[in-house]
């Protein structure tokens, strides 16, 4: 099942606090970025993150789900509803994600 662009579009207000959040749309779904660093992604309408050491802190609760068939576990961000909950957790999670890899 593919995410609907609806969903897309509620999440990036979510994040509108936010400079420098993009996102990219790949096989029905969409990955999102912070300042250039993947931070996680929408997939069959659900907003996942990484699950660094500072989001696993945040959100202690969270569950752990694939993305999709093959993908590396996620964390589950139940709280989509607070803005400042969001801003605050991409802040924090930041210096933890992986630089963008190079392109050859």
């Amino acid at each position: 099942m593919a995410s609907s662009k609806d969903y897309l579009d509620f999440i990036l207000e979510q994040l509108s606090e936010l400079d420098e959040i993009s996102h990219r749309a790949m096989m029905g779904e969409y990955v999102l970025y912070y300042r250039g660093k993947v931070f996680g992604g929408i997939y069959d309408d659900r907003f996942l993150v990484k699950p660094t050491k500072t989001a696993k802190a945040m959100m202690p609760e969270a569950g752990l789900e694939l993305p999709y068939e093959g993908a590396k576990e996620m964390l589950l961000v139940d709280n989509v509803e607070n803005k400042e909950f969001l801003r605050n957790l991409l802040e924090a999670m930041y210096e933890e994600l992986p630089a963008p890899k190079k392109k050859k």
